[in-house]
């Protein structure tokens, strides 16, 4: 029995072993970026749909409070109010039901419900060369590029950490990371239910020993994360008389990536990410046409300096320690 039972366990290990694996994540890497498309553009319709509920509908139209707050004890909110809280509320009640898992995935354009030999990552908008099998309108390039990108990422987890849990941790913040970057560029929204669980992860983590960070490193790291934007936000609206430049998602997503990677982390994570939205955003208003006046998300780039810092954490830390005493001087 001990021998049959250490046999099992030898081969369990063999199997992990080849899942933590650059090919093996690989893999999985693919079948996760295909699901991280249904998260980019289910998600913020679900988000969307539960704030016209409560906090249009039910707070801001329904609510005399909040209207004599704003305006004063004495007025009276205008009767197109609740006028309008009902057309939302029947708009709301038509709306077919909406999750991450149900209804399939359809053609948004004929609604043809995608088959199986439909849904291979990559491979499927291949074989139907970018176009609906029904409709034949055409497939953006985006969801082959965000499956290969995934596959790309969570392999040179593997590289980087080898068969190990921190692997593991590695790939899941990646797939975070990969949602909220896509989400805030389309709608410059970074959801709770992505940012929150990204703090979650490294503070867990590091607290199982799992990853190399220390768990005060990993707290210190949260807290200073969400602290510095807030800072950066509030010293702007101050002295510019603007509203605040950051929003409190780019601070949680910081926030998460403080917890994630340490403290020793952060000053690199945002020189590179201030640095590449610098540059991207002074590009698009002078070539691109964008307005000066119209925000530019900072998530994308905050993900994509968290990315590389994920990959080449000493990297990052080195940079920050020869950071650190030029600005000390």
């Amino acid at each position: 029995m001990p021998a049959a039972g250490g046999a099992a366990g030898a081969a369990a290990a063999d199997w992990v072993t080849l899942l933590l694996s650059p090919w093996g994540l690989a893999l999985l890497g693919l079948c996760v970026g295909s699901f991280l498309n249904v998260v980019v553009h289910r998600l913020p319709t679900i988000y969307m749909r539960g704030w016209w509920a409560f906090d249009v509908a039910d707070f801001a139209l329904r609510d005399k409070r909040s209207w004599r707050s704003a305006f004063g004890e004495r007025a009276e909110p205008p009767p197109e109010l609740p006028a309008a809280a009902a057309a939302i509320d029947k708009q709301l009640e038509g709306a077919p039901e909406l999750s991450l898992w149900r209804p399939r995935s359809r053609c948004p354009r004929c609604g043809h419900m995608l088959r199986a030999s439909e849904n291979i990552p990559v491979i499927s908008w291949l074989a139907l060369r970018g176009r609906c099998s029904a409709c034949r309108a055409p497939i953006a390039k985006r969801y082959p590029l965000v499956e290969a990108a995934t596959a790309a990422l969570f392999g040179l987890c593997a590289v980087t950490y080898g068969p190990t849990w921190q692997a593991a941790v590695a790939c899941a913040a990646v797939a975070l990371l990969v949602a909220m970057a896509l989400i805030d560029l389309d709608y410059t929204l970074l959801p709770d239910s992505l940012t929150i669980p990204l703090v979650a992860l490294g503070l867990l983590a590091s607290a199982l020993g799992v990853t190399a960070v220390p768990w005060k490193d990993a707290a210190i790291g949260a807290l200073a994360g969400y602290g510095i934007l807030w800072f950066l936000g509030v010293v702007w609206a101050v002295l510019l008389r603007k509203p605040n430049a950051m929003a409190e998602g780019d601070m949680k997503m910081l926030a998460g990536l403080g917890a994630l990677l340490g403290w020793q982390a952060l000053p690199g994570i945002l020189l590179v990410s201030a640095g590449v939205g610098s540059v991207v955003g002074i590009a698009l208003i002078a070539f691109g046409g964008h307005k000066r006046g119209t925000p530019i998300p900072f998530g994308p780039y905050l993900a994509l300096a968290g990315l590389a810092a994920l990959l080449m954490r000493e990297t990052f830390v080195a940079l920050a320690e020869r950071m650190l005493p030029l600005v000390g001087a």
